[in-house]
Order: structure tokens, then C-alpha cells, then sequence
């Protein structure tokens, strides 16, 4: 059954999912509009760029997490609905007034990279990395926003920051202003690909892998490294190949290929561009007319770009040879936004994301440093 978190000041009994699942999506946009006709300037609703078209739509702001983590900041909404994953509506808790509420449509709506670094892991990491060097004094933790609300506090409570595919480089640097060396996670992708781009050679940023005594690491490793990349990815980008660049290339010589961060390295070194979601689109958007792209990035975004760009002539294609959407984030549907949206009109609040205190503290810590940074 749904997770559901109930206002105090419910005024009615909170309207079961059940009576949604089996509504077609086509009832659902129906009621969605209408609720939020009700709701006016109570409400805001927030979009990734990864998120299903037949949600997407009715994103009143959409961006990158970066862009969305700003918005978060100015809103004036009582009520702040993400069309996104957890740890963006974490942020959007933990970035927006006290009295604001935010929500999240389905709470299995996750994000598989972000839970391939949790608490315990960077905990231990933390021990083991301080018997070979004083980690508060040598190691700046570097967080991708792509993670839980604790990891970010755990980077507040010694000296770290979060970053994202847009600013990784500048909070880079930041980072070694503070000190010599770096552990950045989850996605050893984008730490990889940033580093690479500072000239930091790639055996000073070896893998560390949690789930192996000293991240599989030796004494001098661990002492040479300038990054100490985690083991994590997005699935979603891991796909990318550089085949699929090869193929595009003989295909289209005149062909332009664009990468998000977080594909693999030689996808990036053999893409023309490389850069957040919001660059993606930018790039391409202001592209000359009838140009060809290959796009390495979620799917969503992808068919939506191309679509938008049709009318200008330009080609833009998929990087991969099979279907690469976010699953997690594609969690969000017609049913559940329609359900919690017609529970706030009836003055119910369902799927609360609420960040607690001690918590919420320290990740603010590293989101105030990151947007002072970027």
C-alpha cells in the first residue's frame, strides 16, 4: 500500500491510492488540471528534465537539480509537489521555508545511484581512509547532490559540499582550496570526468569500493590519489557506448555528439560536448539549423528535445540501442500526481518528504556552500 503522511490539520480522511490505479491517465489530466485550478498559488510543482512527458506537462518550473535547488529557495507555495526522485525532494525540504510542505507523488520513486553510497558505507570509508591519513585535515567529501539528506550532512559535519553535473568542476576547486585531496561520491563518473578536466591524471583518482577492505586500495594509493573516486553510477548512462558514437559518426559525419557527465569516460573524450542536462538543451537548442546530434543522456529528455527541435530541421537521436529511461523517476504518474493533488484540495497532505532537524541542518551547510560556490 502507499506510503501516506497525514497533516495535523487534516480536514477529511485522506483519499486512498487505491481509488486511483486503475483511473486512465486521460481522467487523471483531467483531474490534475482541475486541482490545481483549486489550489492556485498554494501550490508549485516542480520537474526534472527526466520526468514523463505525461507529468512533465504540468511542471509549473523544470530544470536541472541544480536549477530546481535555486527554485526551491524563492518559492512562495505552501505546498511544493516534485515530479522528480527522493533526494530532490529532500532538497526542496530542506532549502524551502519551515512552513512549506514538499511532496513526493510516489516514495518509491528513488534513485538507484543515489543508494549505491549510504551512511554506513561512508562512515566506514571514513574510518578506514583516517587510519592512513587525518581525514578532517587532508580529505574534502565531495557529495553529487545525487544522494540521501544524511550523506549531504554527513559532508556538512566535516568540512564537505554537494555538487552537481553543472558546477562539479567549480566545487572542485573549491574543494581543493580547502584541502590536498578529495573523496567524491556516488558517481565516480562525474568525478572522474571533472577531475580529467582539471588535468588530474587518471591513476591519481583510483576507485574506492566500499565494500572492500581499505575501498580495495593500498597504503601508497590511497596516499598518490588526488580524487578517490566511489564506486557508483547512474545505470542510466552506464549503457552509453562508444560504439553507439562509432556508428553515429559513420552514419553522420557531420554529425555532432553531446554526453552527460555521468557516461563513461571514453564517451565523454569522444563526445564534442559534455555537460548537465541544462547544457544539453541550451547547446542544442541554439545550434544551427538542419545539425545532427547524437544525445547521451535520459530518454525523456531526449524525445522531448527532439521533438522540440523538428521544426528547425535539426536531427536528434538517442545515444543508445535500447530504451534507457530513469525507472525510478518514472514512478511519478498520472494516477499518483492527481492523488496528492486532490488530497491537498480536500486539505490533506500524502507523502510528506520531511528532513529531520539535525539532519536538515548539516545538509544546509553543504547546499548554502554550493550555491555560494556556483
Amino acid at each position: 500500500m502507499q506510503t501516506e503522511t497525514i497533516s495535523t490539520e487534516s480536514k477529511s480522511i485522506p483519499i486512498k491510492f487505491e481509488r486511483f490505479q486503475a483511473s486512465e491517465d486521460a481522467d487523471c489530466q483531467r483531474r490534475i488540471i482541475a486541482a490545481k485550478e483549486k489550489l492556485g498559488k498554494r501550490l508549485v510543482i516542480l520537474g526534472h528534465h527526466y520526468q514523463n512527458e505525461t507529468v512533465y506537462r504540468h511542471a509549473d518550473f523544470t530544470g536541472d537539480s541544480l536549477k530546481l535547488s535555486r527554485y526551491c529557495e524563492t518559492l512562495d507555495a505552501e505546498y511544493i509537489v516534485f515530479l522528480g526522485v527522493h533526494f530532490m525532494a529532500e532538497v526542496a525540504d530542506i532549502l524551502s521555508r519551515p512552513d512549506q510542505i514538499a511532496i513526493l507523488p510516489d516514495l518509491a520513486a528513488g534513485c538507484s545511484m543515489a543508494d549505491m553510497a549510504n551512511l554506513a558505507k561512508v562512515e566506514r570509508s571514513y574510518r578506514e581512509l583516517s587510519k592512513v591519513l587525518n581525514f578532517d585535515e587532508t580529505i574534502t567529501p565531495v557529495t553529487y547532490i545525487n544522494s540521501a539528506a544524511d550523506l549531504k550532512a554527513f559532508c556538512g559535519e566535516h568540512g564537505g559540499i554537494v555538487c552537481t553535473s553543472t558546477n562539479a568542476p567549480k566545487i572542485l576547486e573549491w574543494s581543493f582550496k580547502q584541502r590536498e585531496k578529495v573523496l567524491f561520491f556516488p558517481d565516480q563518473n562525474l568525478g572522474r570526468w571533472s577531475g580529467y578536466k582539471m588535468g588530474i591524471p587518471l591513476d591519481e583518482m583510483p576507485i574506492w569500493d566500499p565494500d572492500q577492505p581499505m575501498g580495495g586500495l593500498t597504503e601508497e594509493q590511497i596516499k598518490k590519489a588526488k580524487i578517490l573516486l566511489w564506486k557508483g553510477h547512474c545505470a542510466v548512462h552506464q549503457m552509453f557506448r562508444l560504439q553507439n558514437i562509432t556508428k553515429f559518426r559513420a552514419e553522420h559525419p557531420d554529425g555532432i555528439v553531446i554526453s552527460h557527465p555521468e557516461a563513461p569516460f571514453e564517451v565523454c573524450q569522444n563526445s564534442d560536448y559534455v555537460g548537465s542536462t541544462e547544457y544539453i538543451l541550451k547547446t542544442v537548442s541554439e545550434a544551427p539549423a538542419n545539425t545532427k546530434w547524437l544525445v547521451g543522456t535520459e530518454l525523456n529528455l531526449v524525445n522531448r528535445l527532439a521533438e522540440q527541435m523538428k521544426p528547425q530541421g535539426k536531427l536528434v537521436q538517442f545515444m543508445s540501442h535500447v530504451v534507457c529511461e530513469c525507472s525510478t523517476m518514472a514512478r511519478i504518474d498520472p494516477q499518483h500526481l492527481a492523488w496528492v493533488l486532490e488530497n491537498l484540495v480536500d486539505g490533506n497532505v500524502v507523502n510528506q518528504i520531511k528532513v529531520p532537524a539535525h539532519e536538515a541542518k548539516l545538509a544546509k551547510l553543504t547546499l548554502d556552500r554550493m550555491l555560494a560556490a556556483s
